[in-house]
């Protein structure tokens, strides 16, 4: 019989289950299943974004909103799946019942490794009662963080950010060094970044446009992901900063997609940007310093 683990976010060190379905090394795209986690405190507050269109990410000081994990098996291994419960309550520890769907879901949960090398943006059942689960594996033993994004009815965006340790081989870490040439090829598309400032705490556009990587022809036919022509995660080298953007304008339809947000601190961060073209989605990545 498979024994039960709980883990309450106290900022002590746990053991947690998490698998990732179809999560994989830079272009990692899954949209069904996926994450558990292994405890050490990093709770995350709505922070202030850029409107309806802008960002949130997290913050260290805010006691609003609590989570607990418990996971279906011991102890956390690469390649094996395990279902995570993900259980929020507030500060007097009550089950936080209703939340509002954001961007067409009530809990986003992003999984990376420590090294930013792997990345999966996945999406838990609500269960009811202030809980989520989803099934997952991680690809490779070592460190992970999960970063669960929601906003509670009448609050604002929260997010929940917690270290994992996965037993099993590891891979040699990646440095996270910002790119030469900020234009990459994804699926046959060439998806070229441009920012209009590389300065830390001053607004900045992100402008993503897309093309055909053979004709060079913008793409102009994007569809909608979630709600809108595409969303952005960001992470700061540590990924003790976090930022999830949404776009300028949510329908539109290539070839550019803008986003607005606002880089915390100086140093490398690294952006994904997530699109849909002809029903799939993919994920392009890029790295920068910020001054």
């Amino acid at each position: 019989m498979k024994k039960k683990t709980m883990l309450m976010l106290t900022g002590a060190l746990a053991i947690g289950v998490l698998s990732a379905c179809g999560g994989s090394k830079e272009n990692a795209h899954s949209d069904g299943h996926g994450s558990t986690s292994h405890q050490e405190e990093n709770p995350a507050t709505p922070s202030a974004g850029h409107g309806d269109h802008g960002d949130h990410g997290t913050s260290e000081q805010s006691a609003n909103y609590k989570a607990s994990f418990s996971f279906s098996t011991e102890s956390v291994k690469a390649n094996e799946n395990s279902e995570l419960h993900i259980q929020i309550t507030d500060s007097d520890g009550d089950a936080v019942k209703e939340f509002e769907l954001n961007h067409e879901k009530l809990m986003h949960l992003i999984v990376v490794s420590k090294d930013l090398s792997y990345f999966n943006h996945i999406h838990p059942n609500d269960q009811g009662d202030g809980q989520f689960s989803i099934g997952m594996s991680f690809p490779n033993g070592g460190e992970y963080k999960a970063f669960a994004d929601f906003v509670p009815k009448a609050g604002t965006n929260t997010t929940l950010s917690q270290w994992v340790k996965v037993e099993g081989n590891a891979k040699s870490p990646e440095p996270v060094k910002a790119d030469a040439q900020l234009t990459k090829a994804i699926d046959d598309k060439e998806i070229e970044l441009t920012l209009s400032s590389t300065k830390a705490n001053e607004e900045v556009t992100l402008v993503f446009n897309i093309s055909d990587a053979q004709t060079k022809e913008g793409i102009r036919n994007l569809e909608q992901y979630l709600g809108a022509v595409g969303h952005v995660v960001i992470l700061s080298e540590d990924a003790e900063q976090y930022l999830h953007v949404h776009p300028v304008e949510e329908k539109a339809t290539g070839p550019k997609a803008e986003f607005m947000t606002s880089f915390p601190k100086s140093g490398t961060y690294k952006i994904w940007g997530q699109f849909q073209h002809q029903g799939k989605v993919f994920t392009v990545p890029f790295v920068v310093n910020i001054s």
